[in-house]
């Protein structure tokens, strides 16, 4: 029976047990102590499906316990074993209130850095009033009120949260309450890092003297605002992770949209038309003005606070009719998240004269009231003179519905996941040159210009997230500073793009700027074509994961730049411009030196061989080494760097590779073979080996592979310089050898097994061992 006939039988039986595996592994999902349920689905809300979080990380190899490591290592990976359904069906069989084992009631769960200024308790709803409700009398941005946190970005965030009715429903889930089926269990549905993840909590919350420490609504009763306070700070790890940020970070996590900055005194002409737009889409807007440096929170004489977070509630064209006066006025409604008089005091403040210019049904059309609630209008013209910073958060494709897009464009949205790695990724900005090109490297394809576009251009939105960073505070680790730029290509279907390409090609675009935030996210107008996007952290050797999102109005075509793996020992086919050019693959014609060489070789191998004319590995170790190092001779070989000579495992791998009929020896034609490869490989190496200190940089060893015929995936490589690498990221001479010799091993055994050259080997058991065992 072939190879496909046994994996087909394997597959008829694999598909016959299929259900009763998998009630066989539901059983034994187990309670956990609430920490975990096996993988069944999330729960339902506002008539969608939860989509469940996925972790993106490098594929894993088959086999092996790096994927579970992973997990270990990854902080976010018990959210992915937390149902709501199952929670709560548990809870109700045993007839027991939730308490969160991944968010526990305890001082860690408020402060990593320090303890507690006073002694919280944990109380639920039911212990801090008599009448506890989810929601009272509808949600709206007065439920929100700053504790003693210093999260007044996600308070504003939230506030404007509650001018989205269906986004609310979707992140909030209204339909939860402290009556029916209550059994201490709320969940809520963020945005994280690429995918919807659902978040469950119980309702514990910090309090001192009975009353909440943190956010809560301004009904001393009313309990969504300060329970959806605590499940965001269990995505990020506690409480004091939330300390400082950017409204931006929180208007993201409830829309899946990607948010763009305006500095508004420099803000575009037609920036009014843009809120007006935003607004009536939905959009989340936030505003602030800059920190003083030398007072946190400083109160300016308008009443505006520095350093502080506000949100934008509202933009509308405000019609005056008055004897003298007739026209319309653009006004813009901002909302304090403390909740109280700290109000803008100019014109169109509470109670102010300009008011008088305004009918009574043109102010309650815009919902007037002056109350100190810490909402209040200010003109346009005011609200851009005074606040410096503008932050609206364009929704995704996630968060629009078909129903909502009758007079409004749906982003096309690409997304990739990528890493930026010490020894091999991480070559930071185009500052550093020589580095900057192993960045990850990515593809788009904008195929047709904007509808609307006069010049033939196509919008993009390019914006690059670093992922965990607030949750991995307590770490030590804060905000990398990160940007991307953009690059035109040529040629729409070019492999990773070398050094000499960024010296001489010029960028069409870049991000704002490189900076220290989540995310960095810009608008680009293009002509349609290929390009490159190269994102990285300013300097290089700085480690960490980002997310990357394309958003355009047509469809585009986005992916990883990579190649495939692949060894090209004969081909014509002229390298990249790498210095100094030569096909890939082609031998140089032997120096002199070396042919004298190569006649010695022949002799001190015809004098090891003895008569059968084979050598083994241990012979093989004694001839080149003769030729490698300071040996018979009583001279060193033509090295500008000390070389102690090939080990044993190495020239095991180098009859390997010429051992076809598995003797375990050499003779002469295959060991002249090695001979070349050998004189071939060390030319490249002492070629990128600029420095002569017997050692490739990371970064120098994909050229280096490159330059004699390899083609390496970035996984593939990655893997590689893993292996081979010693600790400080330097691949020496015996090492380059080794890596040469395996990767031609095992390129030319998989060749043997995919005459068609696609991409698929089969192997049996034997062959497999042989190939990985023998090499």
């Amino acid at each position: 029976m072939d190879f496909f006939s046994k994996f087909s039988d394997f597959k008829d039986t694999f598909d016959k047990y299929k259900d009763d595996f998998e009630n066989i592994k539901s059983g034994f999902g187990g309670f956990g102590g609430f920490g975990g349920f096996g993988d069944g689905g999330g729960g339902q809300s506002s008539g969608r499906s939860v989509r469940q979080h996925h972790f993106h990380h490098s594929p894993a190899v088959p086999g092996r316990s790096a994927h579970s490591r992973h997990e270990r290592k990854n902080p976010f990976a018990s959210l992915a074993y937390q149902h709501y359904d199952e929670i709560k069906q548990k809870c109700q069989d045993e007839d027991i209130l939730f308490e969160d084992p991944e968010f526990e009631a305890e001082d860690s769960s408020i402060f990593f850095s320090s303890d507690p200024p006073r002694p919280f308790e944990w109380l639920r709803p039911s212990e801090i009033c008599d009448d506890p409700q989810w929601i009272s009398d509808g949600a709206s941005r007065f439920d929100v009120r700053q504790g003693e946190l210093g999260d007044c970005w996600l308070l504003a965030a939230v506030a404007s949260l509650t001018c989205n009715q269906k986004i609310f429903n979707w992140v909030v889930d209204p339909s939860q309450n402290f009556t029916d089926g209550y059994c201490g269990l709320f969940k809520f549905n963020f945005w994280h890092q690429g995918d919807w993840q659902e978040v469950v909590v119980d309702d514990r919350l910090p309090t001192y003297r009975g009353q909440l420490v943190f956010m809560h609504s301004t009904e001393k009763n009313e309990f969504w605002s300060a329970l959806l306070e605590k499940a965001y700070a269990k995505l990020m790890g506690s409480y004091e992770s939330l300390k400082g940020g950017s409204t931006s970070e929180a208007m993201e996590d409830f829309t899946g949209g990607v948010t763009e900055m305006f500095e508004l005194q420099g803000a575009p002409p037609n920036l009014l038309r843009i809120m007006i737009k935003a607004c009536e889409r939905g959009s989340l807007m936030g505003c602030s003005i800059d920190a003083d440096p030398n007072q946190l929170e400083a109160e300016l004489a308008n009443g505006l606070i520095m350093g502080h977070a506000y949100s934008v509630t509202s933009v509308k064209l405000a019609d005056i009719q008055t004897a003298r006066m007739q026209g319309q006025i653009p006004m813009v409604r901002v909302r304090n998240p403390w909740g109280n008089g700290s109000e803008w005091t100019g014109a169109w403040s509470d109670g102010s004269r300009e008011w008088s210019l305004l009918s009574e049904e043109e102010k309650e059309e815009l919902g007037l009231n002056f109350e100190d609630d810490g909402e209040f209008w200010m003109s346009f013209q005011d609200f851009t003179a005074n606040f410096q910073k503008l932050e609206i958060c364009n929704l995704g494709p996630d968060s629009l519905d078909e129903e909502d897009l009758t007079d409004k464009k749906k982003w096309e949205c690409h997304k990739e996941h990528g890493q930026w790695i010490k020894p091999v990724s991480s070559g930071g900005c185009r500052n550093y040159l020589d580095t900057f090109w192993t960045n990850p490297q990515f593809r788009m394809t904008l195929t047709d210009p904007d509808d609307d576009d006069e010049d033939d251009l196509c919008t993009a939105l390019v914006a690059v997230l670093q992922k965990d960073r607030r949750k991995k505070r307590k770490e030590g680790l804060d905000l990398l500073t990160i940007g991307y730029v953009i690059y035109k290509l040529e040629d729409p279907d070019v492999g990773p793009l070398d050094m000499n390409f960024f010296k001489y090609n010029a960028s069409v675009a870049k991000s704002p700027t490189f900076i220290n935030m989540r995310e960095v996210c810009g608008r680009h107008k293009l002509p349609p074509g290929t390009y490159a996007i190269l994102p990285s952290t300013f300097e290089p050797h700085y480690e960490g994961d980002f997310l990357m999102r394309i958003f355009t109005e047509k469809a585009n075509v986005s992916g990883e730049i990579d190649e495939r793996t692949s060894y090209e020992e004969e081909t014509l086919k002229q390298a990249p411009a790498r210095v100094p050019q030569r096909p890939v693959g082609e031998r140089p014609e032997p120096t002199d030196e070396e042919q004298s060489q190569a006649e010695a070789l022949k002799e001190s191998f015809r004098q090891t061989a003895g008569e059968d004319m084979e050598i083994d590995a241990y012979e093989l170790q004694e001839i080149l080494n003769a030729v490698f190092t300071r040996g018979r001779s009583g001279r060193e070989d033509c090295f500008e760097f000390s070389f102690p000579g090939f080990g044993i495992d190495t020239c095991r791998s180098m009859v390997a590779m010429h051992d076809g009929d598995l003797s375990g020896k050499l003779g002469y034609e295959e060991f002249k073979e090695l001979w070349e490869d050998l004189r071939r490989w060390k030319g490249v190496f002492k070629e990128f080996d600029k420095d002569a200190s017997g050692c490739l940089s990371a970064y120098e060893l994909r050229n280096a592979l490159n330059h004699v015929g390899f083609r390496v995936s970035n996984r593939s490589f990655r893997s590689l310089v893993m292996r081979y690498s010693n600790k400080e990221s330097q691949i020496d001479f015996g090492d380059f050898i080794m890596c040469a010799i395996r990767l031609k091993t095992m390129l030319t055994s998989f060749r043997g097994h995919d005459p068609e050259n696609s991409g698929f080997a089969p192997y049996d058991i034997d062959s497999f061992i042989q190939a990985t065992m023998y090499s």
